[in-house]
């Protein structure tokens, strides 16, 4: 007899008190379900059910053997179940979070690509660089920049995030020299109002490490509209690569502090732990990793 089969009229049989009622559940006769008990105990060599005329009991080792094959059943479902999504085409609405920039100028133009590739998704992007609750606010996936601290959390880990400090030529043709980053202080800082990009920029350079207080006249919490300003002359600013290199390369825009980089920034999808991998957000999962990855970096890690 198959193993699991009896396993599973074992476990109804524990549940539903004795072999006769488990048979009108299972319908089968009482015969059979004996049968595939007795089979287990002699596969096993010890007995699990005590039988008696009037009733029927668990052995201490019948006891233990049930416990464990609910789990063993559990997971044999969930193994099948899971395998039976994978062949699914991916549907449904996926609900996913990114910072404004590289939302608007990295994701945004990727998303219909994606959604052309599986036809039966939709997809819901909001753009926020405030801290996002993932489970609270219902979201699938989350894009997010920066070191993340210990939860439940899952993440896929993308390509470093890279800022380039940058300002017009006709802001660079009035202002004083920069060469180093101490030459900030006498220079019209474009602060972003988020993370600790506010009070200092850090610089990675000859003399190694260099964390730069900064300050300005003009603050704000959206990278396009500083990139406004410094194509404005306005002063000098720190934003994402995909954000500034199109002026860069028209020259629009000039990189500073050519001897001094900005650190990279780590990048993360993250997403629920316990949320069952459904094939619309494993689709997205390794979509993003396509695009932003790295290919040492496809699986899935615990963020505690």
């Amino acid at each position: 007899m198959d193993r699991l089969s009896s396993m599973a009229i074992y476990v109804k049989t524990v549940e539903q008190g004795s072999f006769a009622a488990a048979a009108d559940m299972l319908n089968m006769s009482s015969q059979l379900v004996g049968k595939h008990v007795a089979a287990l105990e002699n596969h096993l060599g010890v007995r699990l059910i005590n039988r008696t005329t009037r009733q029927h009991s668990l052995t201490e080792a019948g006891q233990n053997f049930y416990e464990r094959a609910k789990i063993i059943l559990a997971e044999v479902e969930a193994a099948e179940s899971f395998a039976e999504e994978t062949r699914m085409e991916p549907r449904g609405r996926l609900k996913i979070n990114a910072p404004h920039t590289f939302g608007i100028n990295a994701l945004s133009p990727l998303l219909p690509e994606y959604m052309a590739r599986y036809p039966e998704v939709s997809v819901e992007l909001t753009l926020t660089n405030r801290m996002i609750d993932l489970i609270d606010e219902g979201y699938d996936a989350v894009f997010h920049v920066g070191e993340l601290e210990d939860s439940s959390l899952m993440a896929r880990v993308l390509a470093p995030y890279r800022l380039i400090t940058c300002a017009s030529p006709h802001y660079l043709d009035k202002a004083a020299p920069l060469n180093h980053p101490a030459d900030l202080q006498r220079h019209e800082c474009l602060v972003f109002a988020h993370t600790s990009l506010r009070t200092q920029w850090e610089f990675e350079g000859p003399d190694g490490l260099i964390k730069q207080p900064i300050s300005g006249r003009l603050m704000m919490d959206n990278g396009e509209a500083l990139v406004s300003a410094a194509l404005a002359g306005f002063g000098v600013t720190t934003q994402p690569s995909e954000l500034v290199l199109p002026y860069i390369r028209s020259g629009k825009l000039i990189s500073v502090l050519p001897d001094y980089s900005v650190p990279e920034r780590p990048l993360y999808i993250v997403y629920a732990q316990d949320r069952r991998l459904t094939p619309k957000l494993r689709s997205f999962l390794d979509f993003a990793v396509q695009h932003f990855g790295d290919d040492s970096n496809l699986s899935g890690v615990p963020l505690a």
